[in-house]
């Protein structure tokens, strides 16, 4: 399978996965708003996808996954199999002690987590009773993220993308089944996230199934420590925790931080954030988890020149991908949250605070997408340690500049600041890499990426522009009714996308020739198939 093939289908069902997303945030919205009750939530919220992120989709998928498809090379699928059901047994046994312990100490967790809330005694015990109903969620969804890695390691792309639309589901449903019979409607949406993950383990057991994959856990946990490839990919997990995780941890940060400007903050900055994850989950992610294992198996092959070639891919898919985004989302960001979320709970000024803090964040977009299609070639080859090393620098950064501006800024200092340290994040990967030998930009990759960033400014001020005369014929459409405003932001979006493929084609950024022989390449594979 392409490179190209595996962005797109895991792309095509994550995009799938972010609009049932906005439509559950939607729900989200309504029914808590932007206050104390919905702080607490998305405190709750964040806790085991922090941890997820570290231990199982970061750490664990970034040292598990080039083992895995080295093995089923050099080992064939009997063993690799093997070697995975031992792995997944050790990863339940530590998670099951972790999330017990968590449960046990979480007043104090959530007291660590967000020390704004100390003065209120009733959201602190709000947000401890949400965090315990959700914090198992963390072993469902490692489980899913180890069933995912081996899909993926199988380049099979489709189902792992679709997993995270359950959880999107289930908590849609839940408003129509739980919350409103709920005195505190948080409390329904908590219980519907922990439910969602064993209904994705379900899901993607059923996926296995398909491709003949078994996996059996093991009770005898000391005995299997003490093997070679096992204590291998300890090695590795242990500093990908840091250095795979970098973003949550920025994150986590934000949190603990904003959660001493005030109420709401926490909702404004969630929302905000939860918009700039739509590219970076259908672009750089989809990038990551199709480029790790294609990248492993060619190093393994000592195909030094291809894996260099698909490099450039990716990192041209990345910005072509990313930075039209970005610059969409800067010059939209009020009508986008208006239209999303500014209804219910959620007032016109949640709207505009909520605004300046996706403009923050949407200027580190690019960056963030580019590291994501950069990471992997340091998992492909064993190197977990390096990302460490970076993640420490990139970590100081945020913390240092979010001490810096959230005095003077608040919320949208604090969003900036994760901004600063996406840049610093990219400079510290494009040396890395080039110090090493690993790879670095050519000339031609580089002026490519100039001219679809001058396309992408070029979209913008025409975006504006048109946005400029609707709003001059309509007297501010925002004040229209959902379905009308809901059109013409479709309208200058789609405009929007239009004219920046017009530039890019101008510019010679597009070649539409290679375009459709890939495309048609494709639909022959899959039709031979």
């Amino acid at each position: 399978m392409s490179l190209f093939k595996s962005i797109a289908t895991f792309g095509g069902f994550t995009l799938i996965s972010r609009i049932t997303g906005f439509a559950r945030d939607m729900a989200l919205a309504n029914f808590l708003g932007a206050g104390m009750a919905s702080d607490a939530f998305f405190v709750s919220f964040k806790l085991p996808n922090l941890f997820r992120s570290l231990f199982a989709e970061g750490a664990f998928t970034a040292a598990f996954v080039p083992l895995f498809s080295q093995k089923l090379i050099t080992e064939g699928k009997k063993k690799s199999i093997f070697f995975a059901s031992q792995a997944v047994s050790i990863l339940f046994f530590f998670l099951l002690l972790f999330v017990l312990l968590f449960e046990i100490f979480m007043p104090y967790v959530v007291q660590v987590l967000a020390p704004g809330f100390a003065g209120d005694a009733g959201k602190i015990e709000l947000a401890t009773n949400l965090c315990r109903i959700t914090f198992p969620f963390l072993l469902f969804i490692s489980i899913v993220s180890f069933q995912a890695g081996i899909l993926n390691s199988f380049e099979k792309f489709a189902m792992p993308a679709t997993a995270p639309i359950i959880l999107n589901l289930t908590m849609i449903v839940s408003a129509f089944v739980l919350v409103p019979f709920l005195p505190v409607p948080a409390y329904g949406f908590a219980s519907a996230i922990t439910l969602a993950g064993i209904l994705e383990i379900l899901w993607l057991k059923y996926a296995l199934d398909k491709i003949d994959v078994k996996i059996k856990p093991y009770v005898h946990i000391k005995k299997i420590m003490q093997k070679d490839e096992i204590k291998t990919l300890f090695k590795r997990i242990a500093p990908g925790v840091v250095g795979a995780g970098i973003y949550q941890i920025n994150m986590v940060v934000d949190t603990i931080l904003v959660s001493l400007v005030g109420t709401g903050a926490i909702s404004w900055l969630y929302y905000a954030n939860r918009l700039q994850q739509l590219p970076l989950g259908v672009v750089g992610a989809a990038i990551s988890v199709a480029l790790l294992p294609i990248l492993s198996k060619q190093l393994k092959a000592q195909n030094t020149t291809e894996s260099k070639q698909t490099q450039d891919k990716a990192v041209e898919y990345a910005a072509l991908l990313s930075i039209p985004a970005a610059v969409l989302m800067i010059v939209l960001a009020r009508p986008m949250i208006n239209i999303l979320f500014e209804h219910g709970k959620f007032s016109s000024a949640d709207t505009l605070k909520t605004s300046y803090a996706l403009i923050a964040y949407a200027v580190g977009l690019p960056c963030y997408v580019l590291v994501k299609a950069l990471m992997p070639n340091f998992f492909a080859r064993g190197d977990t340690v390096t990302p460490v090393k970076f993640s420490a620098v990139v970590f100081a950064v945020n913390f240092s500049f979010n001490l810096m501006l959230m005095i003077p800024f608040g919320h949208v200092g604090i969003a900036s600041a994760t901004t600063i340290a996406a840049f610093v994040s990219l400079a510290q990967y494009v040396y890395g890499l080039k110090k090493r030998g690993f790879w670095s930009f050519s000339k031609a990759l580089m002026l490519k990426i100039v001219k679809i960033f001058c396309a992408a400014v070029l979209m913008g001020i025409s975006v504006l522009a048109m946005e400029k005369g609707i709003n001059t014929i309509c007297g501010g459409y925002l004040q229209y009714h959902f379905f009308v405003k809901f059109c013409i932001f479709c309208f200058l979006g789609a405009s929007g996308l239009i004219c920046f493929f017009i530039y890019a084609f101008v510019m010679r950024v597009l070649d539409i020739k290679e375009f459709v022989r890939t495309f048609v390449k494709r639909r022959k594979t899959g039709n031979a198939g």
